[in-house]
């Protein structure tokens, strides 16, 4: 974005301007990568190795650097913390309680996507130096409002850093409000798919499993899908249509 140029007077307010009048919160950044893996819904977690909370699990974040925007800064700590680049982010929500890192003030503008498994696959297989897991994600509602539970390959909760759960909770919770308008899915799936395949997707991050010949008609009537004039190969004598992800119906 240009800046408009300063006149003199407002020159001469910066040069004598104190910011140190005013507390600074440090600002951060993190971002939850989901994924639809094995019918289940999975996140890409990180075990702190230093303090404050050792050895819990939080999702990928670091802190902003003074000459960065806060889209660079998510780029950046994808890069650094899970080697991941050119991953489609989107700004979830600001977690601001004054409580929620013991260390000082920190405001963590979180973003979130939905990322191919593979990808996070390899981001855990690749970087032995960091203790990386795709965790799986138990979610449970009681009185409108989502609760999350990051689970370990032995399915027992694993312990999550700071308000990461509740951070988890949003992302699931935006995820699922887009579900009836966006075509969610296109991420995890290959450029065509059934039916069937994108409705275990919606079923995956929903947590429940959903009326064939509903799902049918609502994905069709809301143009959120269009069909190939193809279909698939080798599953049986009668193949199921091939669909794919309706140009107009935009991205998630």
């Amino acid at each position: 974005m240009t800046q408009q140029p300063m006149d003199q007077d407002e020159l001469d307010f910066l040069a004598g301007y104190d910011a140190s009048l005013w507390p600074h919160p440090s600002v951060a950044v993190d971002v939850v990568l989901l994924t639809v893996s094995g019918g289940s819904l999975r996140t890409l977690l990180l075990r702190r190795d230093r303090q404050p909370q050792q050895g819990r699990w939080a999702v990928t974040g670091g802190f902003v650097r003074m000459d960065e925007s806060l889209d660079a800064a998510a780029g950046r700590v994808l890069r650094e913390k899970a080697g991941l680049d050119g991953v489609f982010t989107e700004q979830l929500y600001t977690f601001g309680d004054p409580d929620r890192d013991p260390r000082t003030r920190v405001i963590a503008v979180v973003y979130y996507a939905l990322v191919e498994p593979s990808r996070l696959e390899r981001a855990v297989a690749g970087r032995a130096d960091r203790p990386l897991a795709l965790a799986g994600l138990r979610v449970k509602a009681a009185a409108g409002a989502l609760t999350v539970e990051a689970l370990g390959a032995d399915r027992e909760p694993l312990p999550l850093a700071f308000d990461h759960g509740a951070i988890l909770a949003a992302a699931v919770g935006r995820l699922r409000g887009k579900l009836d308008w966006a075509p969610i899915g296109f991420e995890v799936l290959p450029e065509t798919f059934t039916l069937l395949e994108l409705r275990q997707v919606h079923e995956a991050i929903l947590g429940h499993p959903l009326n064939k010949d509903s799902f049918r008609r609502k994905v069709i009537d809301r143009g959120l899908v269009e069909p190939t004039g193809e279909r698939a190969t080798g599953l049986g004598h009668r193949p199921p249509e091939l669909f794919r992800f309706a140009r107009e119906g935009g991205t998630s």
